[in-house]
């Protein structure tokens, strides 16, 4: 019973002079200077980007002394990710090392949600397969962290959900859910202004574009309507959910026509002027519209951009009946944009639609002389260059025949005049 009772005493012992022994050591471990010199190594060729010659002193730190400086585990990722470039046999080997790294720094340093977060966003970057691996540490730190998750755990988790959907273990509905997930982070930091809006604002977009393949216009009228209010002050919310319905051609949705009418209440700049006038053309409100887009030519200072406002300007006039403003209005376009193919697009298409106020059957054919010159002049742009091709050769068919010309006394190759509010000279041509 004695020997018994000793032998635990004496384990006992043991055991505190371990700790004490370890205590004694410190954060530097047993040689506290052979761990500032790689320390001190590996962080001048870190900061030198020199990631290849860090790799063994920061290796040594990580060994020898880990709790001696947080660097050793915000560093790593960069110093890895160089040796998995350079050591492409042993990718895995590295990537593997990096997962061990991130919880180590967990153990020794805490912060379990925010390097959880960033575990998981360099895991689907290094490695796409496991993406289903990532995702666990994504949704776990997001779940610890809440509306205080990083931006690499917010983006991190919807590119999870999407490299998933694409490769078949997850379905459309879940990339919606995770949006709508991630959303009310991104939306919580924006709208608070914490210290990290600024990356959101950014990051925001990059959700935007993974997410909207995935959603038609009912699927994102329904996850917006949940978050809209008509009374709301989030100009940055009521942004996204117009720029998201707008990127989706859900214009005629009441949503946007609330948001777009908020959004311009709160801040009626040059952008928003220009979605209000989009939005009344969908409700068939032409002299909204127009109101409305010559304010955005009005707020806009950037000529390029406000060559796209006269033509949202045309678009309208145009929907108004009006096609002689119309036309003027992209001949504003192009004194900004000389020779934009996009303006000579639109252009074409006034003329065909206001062809039906061109007197006689013969005089509205003769408009598509004017409109097949302005696809000509759209297809030397390379931006317009194929639509104007498939345009020139859908309207030519519509030129009057030969016999329809020599009835009227018009010839094939000479100069006439199309009358009516065009009062253009062009050359006659036939459709056969």
């Amino acid at each position: 019973m004695i020997n018994k009772i000793m032998k635990k005493f004496l384990v006992l012992i043991v055991a505190i002079l371990s700790v004490f022994s370890v205590s004694a050591q410190g954060k530097y471990g047993a040689d506290e200077q052979k761990c500032k010199e790689n320390l001190s190594m590996f962080r001048e060729y870190y900061k030198q980007k020199n990631y290849d010659d860090a790799y063994n002193p920061w290796r040594w730190a990580y060994m020898n002394c880990p709790e001696s400086s947080g660097n050793i585990f915000k560093n790593a990722p960069k110093i890895l990710k160089a040796k998995m470039k350079a050591d492409k046999a042993n990718k895995s080997a590295y990537v593997d090392t990096l997962m061990m790294v991130f919880d180590d720094r967990i153990k020794y340093f805490g912060k379990e949600g925010y390097v959880l977060g960033i575990k998981g966003y360099e895991l689907i970057g290094v490695d796409k397969s496991r993406s289903e691996e990532a995702l666990g540490y994504l949704k776990r730190s997001i779940e610890l962290e809440g509306n205080n998750a990083s931006v690499q755990a917010v983006f991190g988790y919807i590119k999870a959900i999407v490299n998933l959907e694409k490769s078949g273990v997850k379905a459309k509905s879940d990339v919606i859910e995770a949006y709508s997930v991630v959303s009310e982070v991104i939306d919580y930091n924006i709208v608070n202004e914490t210290k990290m809006a600024v990356h959101f604002v950014k990051y925001s977009e990059k959700v935007e574009k993974l997410f909207t393949p995935y959603a038609n216009c009912d699927d994102l009228i329904a996850l917006f309507s949940v978050k809209f209010d008509p009374a709301t002050e989030d100009v940055n919310l009521l942004k996204r959910i117009t720029k998201v319905l707008d990127n989706k051609k859900c214009t005629d949705s009441d949503l946007f026509f609330n948001a777009s009418s908020r959004l311009y209440e709160l801040e009626p700049t040059a952008a928003s002027a220009a979605q209000m006038s989009k939005m009344s053309i969908a409700k068939g409100k032409s002299s909204n519209a127009i109101t409305f887009a010559k304010q955005a030519i009005e707020l806009e200072e950037d000529a390029n951009q406000k060559a796209i406002y006269y033509l949202g300007l045309a678009d309208a006039y145009r929907n108004g009946g009006s096609y002689a403003s119309a036309r003027n209005a992209v001949y504003s376009a192009l004194e900004l944009r000389n020779g934009w193919g996009e303006a000579y697009m639109n252009l074409g298409n006034i003329y065909i639609a206001g062809a039906k106020n061109c007197g006689s059957d013969f005089d509205k054919s003769t408009v598509y002389w004017v409109a097949v010159d302005a696809f000509r002049k759209a297809r030397t742009d390379e931006e317009t260059s194929d639509r104007a091709s498939k345009s020139i050769s859908t309207y030519s068919k519509y030129f009057p025949t030969n016999e329809n010309c020599f009835f009227n006394g018009v010839e094939a190759g000479k100069p006439h005049n199309v009358a009516c509010w065009i009062n253009k000279t062009t050359t006659a041509r036939t459709s056969d």
